[in-house]
């Protein structure tokens, strides 16, 4: 029962409850109170990555190295470029939920079929796209070694360009037997045996002398010494990762410990192993919020086929799920801006 609130001349009556609350029918109610709700955990998850990376900020990864492929252009340096584009696709998908919602309200069939394909179509481009960048970047592209200590040591020539481990790695007579349940103390694993051994890209470093070793540790130009000798200052630039002078270099491969190709949850060839930690988590999670839209839209776009919601004499159903959409899109431009562009 609602309140009343009398005043000199008038009685009036404030919120009594009733059918549409706040003018919003029931679902579409419920859909911003899951998008509120869903909003504060992406803000949780968000918040989380910023605080690591900037407790961790001299050995996290640069994306411009990280996200460097576009499709059928191997071994062409695009930083970022792929990821522009799968943005601009994901947007544009908001452009057209929008028109199908106003399609909708004029009672056209035939247009919110249309551009609800258009929807669909532009999500699913998104989540494949999601789904070659994480194989790339889950195979890795030029390998590191991890020491003893656990630092990343990575490969560059001597001009500061990156070197992949097949470009000088030797192969060795040995055999490598890989450590399964059955063998291991403990009944202790391994996954698959990398490429090359610590021994093969030992070897091929020392029959390379132009080759030289770059750490995970971000150099600036402000917080480098004369005095300190152990860095090749002709090849560090700002927002650039420290390059270390060959005899420093053959003193810190020493320390091997293993070969890294990749990224997975427990080792990552880019640098910190958060940053693999967070991207497989948050891109992951708002992938499968996409593929959820998508399925829904799915639904939608058939019972629009079929003719349900011109019977029901309304397209509510369009804009609802037109919500969740909006918000999936919104949601991508802080992911891609917190982890891409910041």
């Amino acid at each position: 029962m609602g309140a009343t609130v009398t005043t000199a001349n008038t009685e009036e009556k404030t919120w009594g409850g009733g059918n549409e609350p706040l003018g919003a029918s029931y679902g579409k109610l419920m859909m911003w109170f899951f998008i509120v709700s869903d909003a504060l955990t992406f803000s949780g998850f968000l918040g989380a990555y910023g605080f690591s990376r900037f407790k961790f900020i001299e050995t996290w990864p640069l994306p411009d190295e990280v996200f460097t492929h576009f499709p059928f252009m191997h071994g062409v340096s695009a930083p970022m470029y792929y990821v522009a584009l799968m943005t601009f696709i994901l947007i544009f998908s908001s452009v057209t939920m929008v028109l199908a919602v106003d399609a909708g309200h004029h009672m056209n069939r035939s247009k919110v079929a249309f551009y609800m394909f258009l929807t669909i179509i532009g999500g699913l481009i998104f989540v494949g796209s999601q789904a070659w960048e994480w194989k790339n970047f889950i195979h890795g592209e030029y390998g590191a070694i991890e020491t003893k200590g656990g630092s990343l040591l990575q490969f560059v020539d001597n001009t500061g360009k990156r070197v992949k481990l097949e470009d000088f790695a030797v192969v060795l007579p040995e055999e490598r037997e890989q450590l399964e349940r059955n063998k291991g103390k403990w009944f202790m694993s391994e996954p698959a045996l990398p490429t090359y051994s610590v021994a093969e890209v030992q070897a091929g470093f020392k029959a390379h002398p132009e080759i030289l070793v770059r750490t995970e540790v971000i150099y600036k130009d402000d917080k480098a010494t004369k005095a300190d000798a152990t860095i090749d200052h002709t090849l560090s630039k700002p927002k650039h990762k420290t390059v270390l002078t060959r005899a420093e270099s053959e003193k810190r491969l020493a320390n091997a410990h293993l070969v890294v190709e990749g990224a997975n949850l427990v080792r990552n060839e880019y640098g910190s192993k958060l940053f693999a930690d967070f991207f497989f988590f948050i891109t992951g999670f708002h992938g499968f919020h996409v593929f959820s839209g998508v399925v829904i839209n799915i639904i939608i776009f058939f019972n629009v086929l079929l003719g349900t919601y011109d019977k029901r004499r309304t397209y509510e159903m369009v804009e609802k799920v037109g919500l969740y959409w909006h918000f999936v899109d919104l949601v991508w431009v802080f992911v891609f801006t917190v982890f891409y562009l910041v």
